[in-house]
């Protein structure tokens, strides 16, 4: 299966969650179950499906058919190259495309010039203003090339603002380019560029990161701090007749390394097979030293042989476009498209489905809890109204006396119930004062200081270590504080529960150890920065400045995540509270009605037991369908979609 089959397939899987979800929070509200609490966690799964992205990351040096590879796998359709592909240097800076329904088809770019300003690339993508647009009309191919054209733009300047602007390095003048005659250097003239398009794979999610070389990988701290880091597979481009470079090496090693456990999110791609193709060897000659190719790169980069494919982007274009499957077949580009659709999507899908299913599982206790509560609130009327039988007036006047007193009772609870609260909103200031951005740029103070500190940042890396070890205290600190909340809700519900007759049940403490996970991640792709063979590079101010900007924004992305999962768990135990306190309230209400219409009529407790039977076997069927509906929601992922759900 291509990576544009598996790709629908995966993006029919998530339009069929979604509906999924759609009727299930459709039914809740029909069955007045939808909760404050209960409505934030769906709110979140919603946005979790609909919002899923899958960034594939496509890496090489300049000149090694990237941009090809890129037109063939997603934009054969089209009939021509859509993406710059020309001989030289053709994607001058960092190029995402992917599909935004509030934004007409444009491509947008950012100004070089922005890096000489201290906003992060994250706040530049807030400033919509400051960057120039150009509409696409997405069915005129060749207009939609002609304008994708501009991410090739560069601009010549000074050697002073190349150095400036990250390009030029008085240490290391073997990287710089070359001046021309009049001594100015050509530097590209975007920082960033975002296309917007309503292609089928981009409209299901996926995001395409096309990167620049060497020089521009490294000028863009945030590509390699955020962007890469964040690219559920990367597909790195070499040369199937040069193998692995030395430029080649130093990008796979100072950007693209990872763990072994992570591995798997890499492919290698040796590109444009058909040099090799020579009518003085046959075929099988041809197959054995492009095998030969795949063995020895796959050695010195450190990956698995199978990791490693050999392709022709260029032929592999050519055969879509013509139709003509036997030069398909021969350019091995399915194969690529068969990797990249079976262990990415499919590890994708398992990866969501599996996240909300957890969020699914939740929300199903605090809905059963709700119609438990309710059930045995029927239950207990019921019994009380069957002891009715046979009684007389003075009796059943007794009874709406007694259940009077208790309803004053439970109106006095609420200062307990607020003073519990009180404890608990407290503790919750605390947490989120540790998680806040005030204290976060308390914590990384130190180390941006000295990452602005000029001249060779000999201490640099002592201040990474203290500041990660720092950012991993806090985290450990706001897990333990979340456990005392935890507690302290957990003793306070049990004597509500006891005292009040309630079913309150603590909501699952948040899960602040995964982004303990991610500050490793974040921490591991700024090492490449702390080598002596970035030393020199470091030592420039413009770029440490950077560097310092695109941590800031990192570390803030994951704390703000961190923030919304308390915020998440605070208002799923808050919902708690509200909705037993409005329940109990209900049936106090019922008790006393049911009471009057019995000292009223003869026959009104009959009627009354029945219709409370009534509604107990209507909340048994309430019961048996939340089962059924999160039950579908929280299966595996099967190969194939579900038909629709009926409710």
């Amino acid at each position: 299966m291509s990576f544009i089959q598996e790709f629908d397939q995966h993006g029919a899987w998530r339009r069929q969650f979604a509906l999924r979800l759609k009727l299930l929070s459709e039914w809740l509200v029909d069955n007045d179950l939808m909760e404050p609490g209960v409505r934030e966690r769906l709110d979140q799964l919603h946005a979790q499906v609909r919002n899923d992205k899958i960034m594939v990351a496509f890496v090489a040096e300049f000149s090694r058919g990237k941009s090809e590879l890129i037109n063939a796998m997603f934009f054969a359709g089209y009939g021509r190259r859509i993406m710059p592909a020309s001989a030289g240097r053709t994607t001058m800076c960092p190029t995402e495309l992917g599909y935004d329904p509030e934004i007409p088809p444009c491509l947008r770019l950012l100004p070089i010039e922005t890096r000489l300003q201290p906003q992060s690339l994250l706040d530049w993508r807030a400033a919509t203003e400051k960057w120039e647009r150009v509409d696409l009309d997405v069915n005129d191919p060749k207009q939609l090339a002609k304008a994708i054209q501009k991410v090739s733009e560069v601009r010549r300047v000074s050697q002073d603002e190349a150095r400036s602007l990250g390009f030029w390095s008085d240490e290391t003048p073997e990287d710089n380019p070359l001046p021309g005659s009049d001594g100015l250097v050509e530097v590209p003239k975007w920082r960033h560029a975002l296309i917007n398009m309503a292609h089928p794979l981009l409209k299901q999610g996926l995001v395409i990161l096309d990167t620049p070389g060497l020089n521009a990988i490294g000028a863009e701290p945030e590509l390699t701090v955020s962007l890469l880091p964040q690219a559920h597979a990367v597909v790195f481009i070499l040369g199937a007749d040069t193998g692995v470079t030395k430029s080649d090496l130093t990008i796979w090693r100072q950007h693209l390394a990872v763990a072994s456990a992570d591995a798997a999110s890499r492919l290698v791609v040796l590109n444009k097979i058909d040099t090799l193709w020579d009518a003085l060897s046959t075929t099988e000659q041809v197959q054995l030293q492009i095998a030969a190719q795949r063995v020895d790169s796959a050695e010195i980069l450190g990956v698995s042989p199978r990791q490693v494919l050999a392709v022709s982007a260029q032929k592999g274009l050519l055969a879509k476009v013509n139709g003509d499957d036997n030069l398909l077949d021969a350019s091995n580009l399915l194969e690529l498209e068969h990797a990249l659709g079976e262990d990415l999507l499919a590890q994708r899908r398992r990866i969501l489905s599996s996240a909300v299913a957890a969020g699914i599982r939740s929300l199903q206790v605090e809905t059963g809890r709700m119609v438990h509560a309710r059930t045995r609130d029927l239950v207990e009327q019921i019994q009380e109204l069957e002891g009715l039988r046979g009684k007389n007036a003075g009796v059943i006047k007794q009874m709406r006396l007694r259940i009077e007193q208790e309803q004053a009772e439970f109106d006095a609870s609420g200062a307990r119930i607020q003073a519990v609260r009180s404890v608990h909103l407290r503790l919750l200031k605390d947490l989120f004062a540790l998680l806040g951005s005030t204290h976060l740029r308390n914590e990384v103070s130190a180390l941006a200081k000295a990452l602005k500190a000029p001249g060779i940042k000999l201490g640099v890396r002592r201040a990474y270590d203290d500041t990660f070890s720092r950012l991993r205290a806090d985290l450990d600190k706001a897990q333990r504080m979340a456990a005392d909340i935890q507690a302290m809700l957990d003793g306070s519900f049990r004597s509500l529960n006891a005292e009040y007759g309630f079913s309150l049940q603590v909501p699952t403490p948040p899960d602040l150890a995964r982004f303990g996970q991610e500050l490793v991640l974040i921490e591991k792709s700024h090492l490449q920065y702390l080598s002596l063979g970035n030393a020199l590079r470091l030592a420039q101010p413009e770029f440490a400045e950077r560097l310092a900007r695109a941590l800031m924004s990192r570390l803030r992305t994951v704390y703000d995540s961190a923030v919304n999962e308390v915020e998440i768990w605070n208002k799923s135990a808050a919902a708690q509270f509200d909705s037993q306190l409005r329940d109990r309230r209900r049936h106090f209400t019922r008790r006393i009605e049911a009471v009057s219409r019995i000292q009223q009529a003869a026959g009104g407790l009959d009627e009354r037991i029945t219709e409370l039977q009534g509604m107990q076997a209507a909340l048994t069927q309430v019961d048996a369908k939340l089962a059924e509906l999160t039950e579908l929601l929280t299966a595996p992922v099967a190969e194939d979609t579900a038909e629709p759900l009926s409710v």
